[in-house]
């Protein structure tokens, strides 16, 4: 008997098709809607290609205006500003504020049956400590302390709102049935954000996500990530202060259960997978040292291959956290996830769509000054000097399980990707063999580099909105993998518990601190054609190379 699926009826839609009744005709009919593909779409794809390159200046400005707001989680509301109103007078409907977030936003735009949908997402939080000057290829902070976008977050807005744009007018001239939405990931660096907008329905029409990503290659994968599941949990205990020398023996130490549950969990991580990772900071240790603290919490990051054994190790946490607090004669107060994630699986269609886009725009051609910024920063931090990639890969990679898995970092989209057909298109605009989330993965996020990379994005982010739009097998096939393959045998459930809130409030006092510094620097491009030209900065600037003693000959 036929059944309308999800992908089908989207397929159906695109065509032209309403969901019959399930009669026989229909269903021939829906089968060959998903089976041929728009006799349009190669002359689209070319016509899409040069119209993303003449937005090559915009993506510069998105860019570059992201770059200098240097925004932590939470409190992205100049980045906010900028992107929904750019959205909104290109024909999108905002909604601010969504999933309880006051800085995450939707961006929605439809024509005529709306079907399918399209989200593009990527993430705008900065780095904390992380300010340094872009082009520059040594430590030199614009803000001392400040935060930065030590990871390139502020690119790839850019990648999705240029693709969006020049894709939504194609529709428009040629009557392409279809909606796009463009979010945020809001505080990916807390992996705070994107469950809640699971939970919030904000996907709920989505047909097919396409995130991405800044890296130092152009490419995608399929199946399992590779990366690690995430709980982000803070123990709050509670105790009773006293005058830390004249009756100390009056009071019960919050810091000390604090510091028994740090210790406890470092003779426990003997007895852990080599798999797991974990991590924490103190977030409040007390007033000061003549109090015997009365409240005190740790901030932990729990990590492992997946769900249960994520769980585990947050229960783990527990048990060692309500044993300090018995030693200590205090109380565990409070223990709130502020975050979390799945390790993502990605669509096997949906990739080889996009690695077929990701041959056709190539890397971009690097020129002397783009590979001379590179060495410089890849040589002050003692790695091997080759210089930025050249060459994407030939073949697509994936597996439908981990192989080999040995732990690593994660990210939220693993949330979205157990919940529809999703997968992270990365593109170049980083430097290769940085550390991550450091001032040296800020320098290139302003530079030409970042632009190149960008736009180089925004290039296979359109083609693959194309495929989707106008080739109804790609969606059906996405959904057979996601039904058939990906969650045969595993469920999503959410970490987050129902009570569970975004911690809205984090990075709120860095923020507070550090903004007035940094509105200095905000980007004009009314006066200025980049931002390195606003800063005065000469592109590139290294090191001078030290000149090698000769030899008698």
């Amino acid at each position: 008997m036929f059944r309308w699926t999800r992908p089908l009826a989207a397929a159906a839609a695109l065509a032209g098709l309403a969901p019959l009744a399930p009669l026989s005709t229909g269903a021939l009919q829906a089968q060959a809607a998903v089976t041929s593909a728009d006799p349009r779409l190669e002359g689209l794809k070319a016509e899409a290609l040069k119209l993303v390159e003449g937005r090559a200046k915009q993506v510069q400005e998105i860019v570059d205006m992201l770059f200098s707001f240097q925004e932590l989680g939470f409190q992205e509301w100049e980045s906010q500003k900028y992107l929904t109103g750019l959205l909104e007078k290109e024909g999108f409907k905002i909604e601010r504020g969504v999933a309880g977030i006051p800085t995450a936003w939707t961006a929605r735009w439809s024509y005529g049956t709306g079907k399918p949908e399209i989200s593009l997402g990527s993430d705008v939080d900065g780095i904390p400590q992380a300010s340094n000057k872009p082009g520059v290829g040594y430590r030199d902070p614009m803000v001392s302390g400040g935060p930065g976008h030590g990871e390139g977050h502020n690119s790839g807005q850019a990648v999705n709102v240029v693709a969006a744009i020049v894709v939504k007018q194609l529709m428009q001239r040629d009557k392409i049935n279809g909606s796009i939405m463009l979010w945020p990931g809001i505080a990916e660096e807390q992996m705070a954000g994107k469950a809640f907008l699971v939970r919030d329905g904000i996907f709920k029409n989505t047909d097919v996500t396409l995130f991405t990503h800044v890296g130092n290659d152009l490419g995608v994968s399929w199946g399992a990530s590779g990366q690690s599941a995430l709980i982000s949990a803070e123990f709050r205990f509670r105790g009773s202060s006293a005058h830390a020398a004249g009756a100390p023996w009056r009071g019960q130490s919050a810091l000390d259960a604090v510091m028994l549950m740090a210790q406890g969990w470092e003779y426990r991580r003997e007895h852990l997978r080599l798999q797991q990772r974990s991590h924490y900071v103190i977030k409040d240790g007390g007033d000061q040292p003549n109090v015997v603290p009365s409240t005190a919490s740790i901030w932990f990051y729990f990590r492992e291959q997946d769900y249960p054994r994520t769980m585990a190790l947050f229960e783990t946490g527990k048990k060692i956290a309500e044993g300090a607090a018995m030693m200590t004669d205090t109380k565990l107060d409070t223990v709130m996830i502020l975050g979390s994630g799945w390790s993502a699986h990605f669509s096997k269609p949906i990739a080889e769509a996009m690695h077929k886009n990701v041959q056709t725009v190539g890397m971009p051609a690097w020129d002397d000054k783009d590979q001379t910024l590179a060495k410089g920063i890849q040589k002050e931090l003692g790695s091997p000097d080759f210089g930025l990639q050249m060459q994407v890969n030939k073949e697509l990679r994936g597996a439908e399980t981990p192989q080999n898995w040995m732990g690593g970092g994660s990210d939220d989209i693993g949330d979205v990707s157990w919940n529809m057909p999703t997968i992270t298109l990365r593109f170049p605009s980083n430097i290769p063999g940085l550390p991550g989330h450091n001032w040296a993965n800020a320098i290139s996020m302003a530079t030409p580099i970042a632009h190149k990379g960008a736009l180089a994005g925004a290039k296979v982010q359109a083609l693959t909105m194309l495929d989707i739009f106008l080739q109804p097998k790609v969606v059906a096939d996405a959904w057979t993998y996601f039904r058939d393959v990906q969650t045969k045998n595993v469920k999503y459930q959410p970490f987050i518990r129902p009570g569970d809130q975004p911690p809205i409030w984090l990075n709120a006092d860095i923020m507070a601190k550090y903004k007035p510094q940094l509105q200095k620097f905000y980007y004009d491009p009314t006066k200025f054609k980049t931002y390195l030209e606003q800063l005065g900065i000469e592109y590139p600037t290294v090191r001078p190379a030290e000149a090698k003693p000769r030899g008698d000959n």
